[in-house]
């Protein structure tokens, strides 16, 4: 049986990652498992923005993918960028194996507002549920509430659920049998 794997990248906090590894496989109805020992993201930084890569972290990620593997999700506290953006929160490969997320920009700490920890695990779940979807060849949908819509600022994953559309949803259990 194939297996959801989560590689903590740079020191993620190991009982979010538990939880999140919980979540996860309630949501994707598969055994998930942490990878160790965790991927140092040091090759990804990128001084002159003091950011961390998000595509070459997905590039050295391919090496944790084997035989058992179903996806790997990296989680990571380090703040990602791709060339074109700002900043991301997520990248995946679409299609492949290998997706990352980051939760730099989804505590509530990052605008100068109080810690809430219940609100910064709502929001690493869906986008954890966002890049996995990528992976299962999902586009971004355009129902605002759909875990699959696009989030250019945190607020846009507040008014997210934590599920697939019904039209995402059909299309995921087609996509999950590959």
């Amino acid at each position: 049986m194939k297996v959801l794997q989560l590689l903590p990248i740079g020191g993620p906090h190991e009982p979010m990652l538990d939880w999140l590894r919980s979540e996860l496989s309630e949501a994707f109805h598969i055994r998930c498992e942490i990878l160790s020992p965790p991927l140092r993201p040091e090759f990804a930084f990128h001084s002159e923005r003091g950011q961390y890569h998000s595509s070459e972290l997905l590039g050295r990620m391919q090496q944790y993918a084997n035989w058992k593997t179903w996806r790997v999700l990296g989680v990571t506290p380090v703040d990602l960028y791709i060339p074109i953006l700002t900043f991301v929160f997520g990248e995946a490969q679409m299609g492949g194996k290998c997706s990352v997320v980051s939760y730099a920009r989804l505590r509530q700490e990052f605008y100068g507002m109080p810690a809430d920890v219940n609100l910064l695990a709502r929001r690493l779940l869906i986008e954890s549920i966002h890049e996995l979807g990528h992976t299962l060849e999902l586009h971004h949908c355009d129902d605002y509430r759909c875990v699959m819509s696009s989030s250019h600022a945190v607020e846009w994953i507040d008014l997210k659920e934590q599920t697939f559309c019904t039209e995402c949803a059909a299309k995921a259990r087609a996509l999950a049998q590959k």
